[in-house]
């Protein structure tokens, strides 16, 4: 029987000239970056938009999907996909940025999806607001963390889980947080999170939970790992690090790799692009 050990391994820094690993590789096979020539498009199109998925994609059926608000509230809800459709509908333009993007880079290198540049892209997300849902069920006086839960299930340097992330109270009922259903003018695709997600314009991918199925509020900070353990800066492994929350302005400006075709004269030159963070949405120009 196979044990957790087996199938997860503790986080390491890879050697001095250690190259990349068939664990590396095998993350990148399933998860792909924009082509930097794809920077020119205001909109990403679904199929260029950088992916990353941490488990097996779950299989959701549209037609059963039950989306549940309960915890610290004052009315739980709970909420099939046309009863979210039939809510007040908002479609924002917003800039994802994984927030391991450059981790390939990185001196010593953190074994994990080998980024290097180009884990971004730039959606065109529909849904509803989440704020008035939230409102709606009544959040208890003492509430501090909402927590989403996605369907994707897994073990992570041994821990088994449902992905799970959290968000401050205050940030959960800024008005342009979405519970989205469409990207780009059409029904989610099934790796960018079908047929719910989560949409928290200015944060890091990692909080925009995908195959969203349970929102619950909370009186005390979330501990789980996504947020307690992964996704937090630190200098020593011992350090208990300072949380990953809003994209840092980034900026690219570089040739393309080798084994590129050019078919018309001046195709190869260079893509610029950079992306910055306001009090709102992250934007990219």
């Amino acid at each position: 029987m196979t044990t957790v050990d087996e199938v997860s391994h503790p986080s390491r820094l890879a050697g001095p000239d250690e190259a990349i690993s068939t664990e590396e590789l095998q993350l990148a096979a399933r998860n792909h970056g924009i082509p930097l020539e794809a920077l020119r498009y205001d909109v990403t199109p679904a199929g260029l938009h950088y992916l990353l998925i941490h488990y097996d994609i779950p299989d959701v059926d549209p037609a059963t999907l039950l989306l549940t608000v309960d915890g610290a509230v004052r009315r739980p809800l709970r909420l099939d996909l046309a009863a979210l459709r039939e809510l007040p509908r908002v479609t924002d333009r917003v800039t994802l940025e994984c927030a391991g993007n450059g981790r390939a880079l990185l001196h010593p290198r953190p074994v994990s999806q080998p980024w290097l540049v180009e884990a971004v892209g730039n959606a065109e997300w529909t849904g509803t607001p989440l704020a008035p849902l939230l409102r709606e069920a009544g959040l208890a006086t003492d509430a501090v963390d909402v927590v989403f839960t996605g369907a994707d299930h897994g073990v992570e340097r041994g821990v088994e889980q449902d992905y799970q992330r959290a968000l401050p109270v205050a940030d959960a009922l800024r008005e342009e947080v979405l519970l989205a259903y469409e990207m780009n003018g059409a029904p989610l695709l099934p790796q960018h999170g079908a047929p719910l997600r989560l949409i928290v314009p200015g944060w890091y991918g990692m909080a925009h939970v995908k195959w969203l199925r349970n929102i619950t509020v909370l009186t005390e900070s979330f501990d789980g790992y996504q947020n307690a353990v992964a996704y937090r800066l630190r200098q020593e492994a011992e350090d208990p690090g300072v949380p990953v929350t809003r994209i840092e302005p980034r900026a690219r400006a570089g040739r393309r790799a080798s084994r590129t075709s050019c078919p018309e004269p001046g195709c190869c030159g260079r893509v610029r692009a950079r992306w910055t963070v306001g009090p709102g949405p992250a934007t990219r120009r």
